[in-house]
């Protein structure tokens, strides 16, 4: 059995929101405008596909927080603790549209945002435009959901520091 690895580089595109606002206040807005995905879902995936898993997954909001991980404490084994929060975003069932045609898409699929303190006050939001890290995949259907998106992710993350 051999193994074999290739490499290339890809084009990102970073994305950076400045806000006079908290971070807090901002993480706040975040989690009003983007649930936190809906407990159930996990559960019914644990089951298999099913009929409630679809209507479930259909019925979801647009986009919901998958996971929320606090970088402000880690920072804090080096000096002072920050305001940091890093969160997962996505939509499974859109995940599931793009990974359908490219197993690899789910390297990205949850998105990851970042938001936290700038030193001199207000906050920053900071995350990769999805169709640029999805673009790489050369395939239209999964641009077009990446396209989607990045519309979500703009107009949410926008009003959340806005």
């Amino acid at each position: 059995m051999s193994t074999s690895m290739s490499r290339r580089a890809i084009e990102v595109t970073h994305v950076v929101i400045e806000s006079q606002k908290p971070a807090a206040d901002v993480r706040t807005s975040l989690e009003t405008l983007i649930p936190s995905i809906d407990e159930e879902i996990a559960l019914l995936l644990s089951d298999g596909i099913t009929d409630r898993l679809k209507q479930r997954l259909e019925a979801a909001p647009e986009l919901s927080i998958l996971l929320k991980r606090d970088h402000g404490v880690l920072v804090g084994l080096y000096g002072k603790v920050r305001d940091a929060v890093q969160y997962e975003i996505g939509n499974p069932l859109t995940a599931s549209r793009m990974t359908r045609y490219q197993l690899a898409a789910g390297l990205y699929a949850p998105l990851r945002v970042i938001v936290y303190e700038k030193p001199a006050g207000g906050s920053c939001i900071e995350y990769d435009l999805p169709s640029s890290l999805f673009g790489q995949f050369g395939d239209d259907r999964v641009m077009e959901a990446a396209r989607g998106l990045d519309v979500a992710l703009a107009r949410a993350l926008s009003a959340a520091a806005g």
